[in-house]
């Protein structure tokens, strides 16, 4: 499982590329879908998504990695004025429709799609799920989300969203009742399809569930065959104490963002031991920590490109979605205020990488996150030719046991246009970057180890 090589006397795995999107404009850069070549604004347009697909597959990415939000950013100044005014992830629209389209043009790109517990009953969503899977032939995989955003709650009809480990606890029996579904459910041979006896599915290798629980009742069968994972690679992204428990219980591939390497290798380190502590291998989940490259043929074009976006940059926009994230107004803080000790029941984790990187590195100001995050978000952002780009990223691997990145565009198609370029190219000739897919489904590319959930994991346990 472990694919780790040499490169000189440093020892470093394989690297591995998510793209991170959203069915929206400017997705983690506000400000940036100014830009006269930024075509996020085709969001909703078919051939933006299949000629973005295209384009990853060729550059060898794991996968296609599709955010998504059921409410908008108006936590800052307390309204939706800003978010509107700033297209700040508003307006968005469904991240799993436009996946059939993107499986249709490749035949290996992964795509991962995210779906929160909050708000949508398991049972119509399982169906979902396994008809993207039969549709992508075993591409899919599922970033499970909690919500953090209280506007989503508001218009579900609810006065806020539960609280942060509340919100786990439902999402854990959530996971439980998809699980029967998918694995417990039909039997892999329940379909038979004999023309001649005019069965088409043995009745009696399809099993009711039965499920009984504190959020969910759930008695009957899964009402879809199974597809090539049966349960599609489970993705997860919280990186707080509770986050941490589910993932380590559940996920096949887990999303970080930390703003230093510091910060990002203690985090990857409690997700390798909460693994291990659940019974599982350490390297049982691809970790990617989010990062914004901006690269060009030498390093001086990088960074006029670089500063020609942050010409662009919104860092009001910024602020917006930092004030969701963080679940706290940031509209009222003076920007030269220090991030003081605040509780979120948002995105705990990026409350409190903040105010390890105050405590690690002086202080950082209210303005600070506006200018940190204004491009790429809660993730940093690098700028070099291919082979500083190249470089820094070894050395991220290297020093922090990150399997790989998940890569937030400044502006699309380019940002992702100039990593396969000038970055890519660079890291195969290393030897630290695949050069083809592996077969199978999303799963076996990512670990190896065949189409279904393995042993080990929590979801096997509920296999007919």
């Amino acid at each position: 499982m472990d694919d780790r090589s040499k490169r000189g006397s440093t020892v470093t795995r394989q690297i591995r590329f998510n793209a991170f999107d959203m069915n929206c404009v400017a997705h983690q850069s506000s400000g940036l879908w100014r830009h006269p070549q930024d075509q996020s604004r085709r969001y909703n347009e078919l051939t933006y998504w299949t000629e973005l697909a295209k384009l990853l597959e060729r550059g060898r990415f794991d996968g296609i990695f599709i955010a998504d939000v059921l409410g908008t950013y108006d936590v800052y100044g307390g309204s939706n004025e800003a978010p509107i005014k700033h297209g700040a992830q508003v307006p968005v629209a469904d991240p799993l429709l436009v996946v059939p389209a993107m499986a249709y043009v490749t035949e290996h790109l992964g795509f991962g799609v995210t779906a929160g517990t909050a708000y949508e009953h398991p049972y119509p969503f399982a169906r979902r799920m396994t008809t993207l899977d039969h549709l992508t032939n075993g591409r899919v995989g599922w970033n499970v989300v909690t919500g953090y955003l209280p506007s989503a709650a508001r218009n579900m009809g609810h006065d806020d969203q539960m609280e942060h480990d509340e919100r786990y606890a439902h999402a854990d029996e959530y996971l439980e009742v998809l699980y029967k579904l998918w694995e417990g459910s039909w039997e892999d041979d329940a379909v038979v399809v004999d023309r001649e006896s005019g069965v088409f599915t043995d009745p009696s290798k399809v099993h009711d569930i039965n499920h009984e629980g504190k959020y969910f009742t759930v008695p009957g069968i899964h009402i879809s065959e199974p597809s090539p994972q049966r349960t599609p690679v489970i993705f997860q992204a919280g990186a707080s104490p509770r986050g941490i428990d589910f993932a380590a219980n559940n996920a096949e591939a887990i999303f970080v963002a930390s703003p230093t390497k510091e910060i990002l290798k203690a985090t990857v380190g409690r997700i390798r031991d909460a693994l291990e502590a659940a019974g599982r291998d350490r390297y049982s989940a691809r970790i990617y920590t989010l990062l914004t490259v901006i690269t060009d043929a030498t390093p001086e074009k990088a960074r006029a490109k670089h500063a020609e976006y942050l010409s662009y940059a919104s860092e009001e926009g910024a602020l917006v979605f930092m004030s969701g994230w963080m679940g706290i107004d940031l509209s009222q803080y003076d920007l030269n205020e220090p991030v003081g000790n605040v509780k979120s029941n948002a995105i705990q984790s990026a409350v409190s990488n903040f105010q390890q990187a105050n405590a690690e590195g002086g202080e950082w100001t209210v303005g600070d996150i506006a200018r940190h995050s204004a491009i790429g978000g809660l993730g940093p952002t690098i700028v070099g030719s291919g082979e500083e780009i190249a470089d820094q990223l070894q050395e991220w691997v290297d020093y922090t046991d990150v399997d790989g990145f998940n890569l937030a565009y400044a502006v699309t198609p380019g940002t992702f246009e100039d990593i396969v370029e000038h970055v890519i190219p660079v890291l195969q000739a290393r030897g630290v970057y695949p050069t083809e897919y592996a077969e199978g489904t999303l799963r076996n590319k990512l670990h190896g180890r065949g189409d279904r959930l393995p042993a080990e994991h929590k979801g096997a346990s509920f296999k007919v």
